[in-house]
């Protein structure tokens, strides 16, 4: 019989793409708090950290017993989701006040980043799946967590930095875009959501670009705030165009099931809340809040459906493989 417990063996199994897992409860958590959900909101933020603990050691141990295997999977978009995920961490992380541990965080995104873009970009080919827009949402992370950043210590490097990461997530957003099989819309198995995901996330850096200035250190000027405020708006606007095209979508074409794309359906869902939410106060429109507050439960609901078939999947795997309730408990 071999050395290896059922549950190492469905653990090896696990994809690059449930990396997404971890976005999807983060970034809820970032929502719950928005909203003055405060226990909730820790309660996700430590699920958030435990499971990103687990999922780097996987990354370490892979990197250092299976190079071959890891060089193989990080040529993959699902890969991208090592950087995604720790900057929403991060991102969680600083706005709890713990900066130190946040700029941690950033710095080992920014490792990352260049290392595993490059081999996502290089395999890039047409008629690509919705996670294509990882590249995006990688970028736009660490603009993201930049601008918190920038902003909690008042380094103004640290914005003019993240400044760069916002307009070049958006270049590789049209690069996502030129590549992503539109197909997919009605095929996609929870991925192409990204797609509008990859838009909220980048707004969502706009309102912390915004909100970095606020913070006394002059970063932009008059017409450089206003760039910033019109394209924020925008990427909103286009973000919510998807989600209805996206809904519709599920509705017309059933996907039933679970499948561990789904958490990349989940964190779109979340992040369009936390973005609808933060362009509430960034651009002065109050009444924004209420949507926000809807979508935000819609993405609850949907993490909750997501992860009861995630935690059923797990089961039956187990099972399958000889530890769970289906194992044989008889003589042999």
């Amino acid at each position: 019989m071999s050395g290896t417990s059922p549950l190492r063996a469905w653990w090896a199994h696990r994809p690059p793409a449930a990396g997404a897992a971890v976005m999807a409860t983060g970034i809820l958590s970032i929502g719950l708090r928005l909203t003055g959900h405060d226990l909730l909101s820790r309660l996700a933020l430590l699920v958030t950290a435990v499971a990103w603990i687990a999922l780097a050691a996987d990354f370490v141990v892979r990197l250092a017993r299976d190079r071959a295997r890891w060089l193989a999977d990080a040529g993959t978009p699902g890969a991208l989701t090592a950087v995604a995920a720790t900057t929403v961490l991060g991102t969680r992380v600083s706005v709890a006040g713990w900066q130190s541990l946040a700029a941690a965080l950033l710095a080992l995104s920014g490792l990352l980043w260049p290392v595993l873009l490059v081999r996502v970009v290089r395999h890039v080919r047409p008629r690509m799946p919705g996670a294509v827009f990882l590249c995006c949402v990688a970028t736009e992370g660490l603009a993201v967590l930049g601008a918190t950043l920038a902003r909690a210590d008042a380094v103004a490097w640290l914005a003019h930095t993240a400044l760069v990461f916002f307009w070049l997530g958006l270049l590789l957003y049209l690069f996502a875009l030129s590549r992503f099989d539109l197909r997919q819309i009605a095929t996609g198995a929870g991925d192409h959501w990204v797609a509008g995901g990859a838009l909220a996330i980048s707004a969502l850096a706009g309102t912390k670009l915004l909100a970095a200035d606020d913070a006394g250190l002059y970063l932009w000027n008059g017409d450089d705030t206003d760039v910033l405020r019109t394209v924020t708006g925008a990427l909103l606007v286009l973000d919510l165009a998807w989600y209805v095209v996206l809904l519709i979508a599920e509705l017309l074409w059933r996907r039933p099931g679970y499948d561990v794309r789904r958490w990349s359906t989940v964190f779109p869902l979340g992040m369009t809340a936390v973005a609808t939410l933060s362009v509430a106060p960034a651009l002065d429109v109050p009444w924004l809040k209420g949507p926000g507050q809807v979508l935000l439960w819609i993405a609850v609901a949907a993490w909750l459906a997501v992860a009861a078939g995630a935690l059923t999947t797990a089961r039956a795997a187990l099972a399958s493989r000889g530890w769970g309730p289906a194992r044989s408990t008889g003589p042999r």
